[in-house]
């Protein structure tokens, strides 16, 4: 009777809202409908918390999206009289759907993201007996004993810990090459990873052929080893001394359970945070997804296998026949396939390890088709839709994880959909300005609205449009190729560690550079036609505005691929230890604040050696070890490069010299000893970003980034000119492009004090655009 009464409760509750929905009104009185609900929206937001005001601020925002899709599709779709309009309007229109459904389906996901508490310390009698592996292609040999030391140095039983390097660098197929210099590489880096792990107590694996990528080379370390946990570290990915202790416990409390998923995390920034300047203040892209998204899969048993930082059970892997391989993404489809077998994951959200991220804009796209092709690949081959034994819930999220990579597809229809209109009189939809106004504006500030209010920490306003439209223009190429032949990408390795010595614009740059200028041409043809063409009306006006945001979405992505210098290959953690440096046979006891694989910087706690700054000093740096650490007497060759005056104490920078592989130990322990460095330093830039404030730091790189982009493609061009054999010699670039440099710096310098006044009043009289990026400096 119970149930009779909720069923018809629910019943009669959606009858309501659908006759609400599609409830003709006057364009006024939809005005203050939005109006109204927007201000209620607000109000919600401020004064209410907890599960059911989060439910209810949804539920107005998707009363709003709805009311709007209705209207669209009932009443703006141009008439099929004019099949042109009618043709691309409906494109448009489907573009919006997809939009629509993808944040329908994430709204099911996150309506209530699980937080797991921690877990107990269980006792070394009742551990699993562990094999760590660690996948290597062709990386330098400094991060694989990084790596491999800071596996070995994790808390947990030495007897039950194992920890193998798995080389497909140094197989019998690439050693037996034909070409001679590639056979005898590969011979040497065979010899040279045996004897690495020969002294830091790791063993080497590798195999006969390359076959089947990233899945083969661990299947084929599956029939070497007996672990009843395997974890997965990509090579560059080194774990915290307490990521065992924080992870393998959940094995023991779910005899069904398959994996366990952390968070990647990484010390270096991808190549647009590094360009724009944004990795010391605002969160990741991938942040939004662990911190939110897998949290959210976790909730409904969907959490999925990442390929690295991950705990996996033998036994389940044995039912598969290991790691899946046909697909390119071969740790979704391992995961996919075992909740299809009735498996269970976990998903816990503390950051345990440290990667590296691509440097490059070109090594970035590569690293993410990949990924595109690869849930196209399962989707295609392997639907979610129609695999048995997957729950309802777990097909949806399969489903939302592998369709939401189709973005670049409406993103370029969203981007390019206005010149249809502008340059050639194609209408895509039937509405004036004020039902624009009242439907489209409100839809899109409540659309921000609800992006704020659910990922405002971990996502800032417009960032996501901004990374969808530089992989799309790429992106885009790579869905068609796997669509057309499912079976045919294959896995390439991301390159990582690299330096740039200079600033220069990516090889991938000139789309970008063309859309810009399209859409500019675009923006002063609006214009012109707005003010001078009698037939223009209202709707160029929205138009041209639609166009504009485009542009500084197009103008901030010139940015993105405006690659600034990188000379430091060893990114920096920020540390806070207590360590002894030896210099010259004198004892200092200093205060370690940050590290990195090639150096550190420390400060005196008392005086400094007398001759420091005087010449280049060598030494030791003993740290103070973690409780119970595994190797408290190692420590680190110091060759002492500059002292640097800080705010609040003097700084001592350091390169570790002449590293011995059983140094790497203790950079380990300084390193990676302290499980919540990294915690600390994402909390310090998780500050909620406003919409008003997001949206002026975006209109900033939408106007300021395309004269960077200039500048570099001016001095790129200058320098291609006087490289040519033949031409006459350019001593100086610099003064060739300085006319231009100048004019860009004006320019710049005259926007930053326009957008310092809307700054100002942003923040409440707050720092200004200038101050903050001299502080940032």
């Amino acid at each position: 009777m119970a149930f009779a009464l909720r069923l018809c409760f629910w019943l009669l509750a959606g009858l309501f809202a659908v006759i609400m929905l599609t409830q003709p009104i006057s364009v006024a009185a939809q005005a203050q409908l939005g109006v109204g609900l927007i201000a209620l929206m607000l109000g919600v937001w401020a004064f209410l918390r907890g599960a059911l005001a989060r439910q209810f601020f949804l539920a107005l925002a998707t009363f709003i999206v709805i009311r709007y899709i209705y209207w669209r599709g009932a009443e703006t779709l141009p008439p099929m009289s004019d099949p042109t309009g009618f043709i691309f309007g409906s494109i448009l229109f489907g573009a919006e759907l997809y939009c629509v459904v993808i944040l329908a389906i994430s709204l099911v996901i996150n309506i209530d993201p699980l937080r797991r508490s921690k877990l107990e310390r269980d006792a070394d009698a009742d551990l699993p007996t562990v094999d760590v592996f660690i996948p290597t292609y062709n990386e330098d040999e400094y991060i694989l004993a990084t790596t491999v030391a800071a596996a070995k140095s994790m808390d947990y039983p030495a007897a039950k810990l194992n920890v193998y390097l798995l080389d497909d660098g140094g197989t019998d197929q690439k050693c037996g090459d034909r070409n001679p210099e590639k056979a005898k590489a590969a011979r040497d880096r065979r010899a040279s990873l045996q004897d690495l792990c020969a002294q830091l107590g790791a063993q080497y694996l590798t195999r006969a052929r390359n076959e089947h990528a990233k899945a083969g080379n661990m299947n084929a370390a599956l029939a070497h080893t007996n672990g009843e946990i395997i974890v997965v570290f990509d090579a560059d990915h080194a774990p915290f001394r307490a990521f065992l202790r924080e992870t393998v416990g959940h094995f023991r409390r779910d005899p069904r359970l398959f994996l366990v998923q952390t968070p990647h995390v990484f010390l270096n920034p991808d190549p647009i945070e590094k360009n724009l300047r944004t990795f010391e203040t605002m969160p990741s892209e991938n942040e939004m997804f662990y911190s939110m998204t897998q949290r959210g899969l976790d909730k409904w048993d969907g959490s999925f296998f990442c390929g690295s930082a991950a705990l996996l059970r033998r036994t389940a892997l044995a039912e598969t026949g290991g790691f899946s391989g046909v697909t390119i993404t071969e740790d979704c489809e391992t995961a996919f396939e075992l909740h299809s077998r009735g498996w269970h994951s976990v998903f816990v959200d503390k950051p345990l390890i440290a990667g590296l991220q691509p440097e490059t804009f070109s090594s970035f796209i590569g690293q993410r088709s990949r990924w595109c092709q690869g849930m196209f690949q399962i989707m295609l081959l392997k639907n979610p839709a129609f695999k048995k034994g997957l729950k309802a819930i777990q097909r949806l999220a399969y489903l939302s994880s592998m369709t939401f990579w189709f973005f670049p597809v409406p993103r370029l229809i969203f981007m390019f959909a206005p010149l249809l209109y502008i340059f050639f009189d194609i209408k895509l939809f039937v509405a004036n300005v004020n039902e624009a106004l009242s439907y489209t504006l409100v839809y899109m500030i409540v659309n921000m609205m609800l992006q704020n209010y659910i990922y405002g920490r971990l996502r800032w306003p417009w960032v996501s449009e901004l990374y969808e439209y530089v992989q799309g223009v790429f992106l885009a190429k790579a869905i068609v190729s796997v669509v057309l032949s499912p079976r045919k990408p294959t896995f390439n390795v991301t390159a990582k560690g690299l330096s740039l010595d200079e600033d220069h614009l990516s090889e991938l740059s000139w789309p970008f550079f063309a859309a810009w200028g399209l859409l500019l041409v675009a923006e002063c043809a609006a214009i012109w036609r707005y003010a001078f063409d009698p037939g223009a009306n209202g709707l160029m006006l929205v138009v041209g505005l639609w166009n504009a945001f485009n542009m500084m979405i197009a103008g901030a992505a010139l940015g993105a691929v405006s690659e600034r210098k990188q000379p430091d290959r060893h990114p920096r953690l920020g540390v806070d230890r207590e360590a002894v440096a030896v210099i010259e046979g004198a004892r200092y006891p200093v205060r370690v604040r940050n590290v990195s694989a090639g150096g550190c910087a420390f400060a005196f706690i008392g005086a400094p050696p007398e001759r420091l700054g005087a010449k280049p000093l060598k030494g030791r740096l003993y740290v103070k070890p973690m409780p119970a650490a595994l190797h408290p007497r190692q420590s680190l060759p110091l060759r002492i490069l500059r002292s640097e005056e800080g705010a609040a104490e003097a700084f001592v920078a350091a390169q570790f010299e002449d590293m011995r592989p059983r140094d790497y130990f203790a950079l380990a322990e300084l390193m990676y000893g302290d499980s919540e460095a990294l915690p600390r330093f994402l909390t310090s830039r998780r500050t909620h970003k406003s919409l008003l404030a997001g949206s002026a730091q975006f209109i900033w790189w939408g106007l300021t980034e395309p004269l960077r982009a200039i500048r570099y493609a001016v001095r790129d061009v200058l320098s291609k000119i006087a490289a040519k054999p033949g031409a006459e010699p350019e001593p100086d670039i610099a003064s060739q492009s300085a006319p231009v440099m100048e004019i860009a710096d004006a320019s710049i310098a005259g926007l930053r004090s326009l957008l310092d006044v809307a700054a100002a009043q942003i923040n409440g009289g707050g720092a200004s655009f200038t101050e903050k990026a001299q502080k940032k400096a």
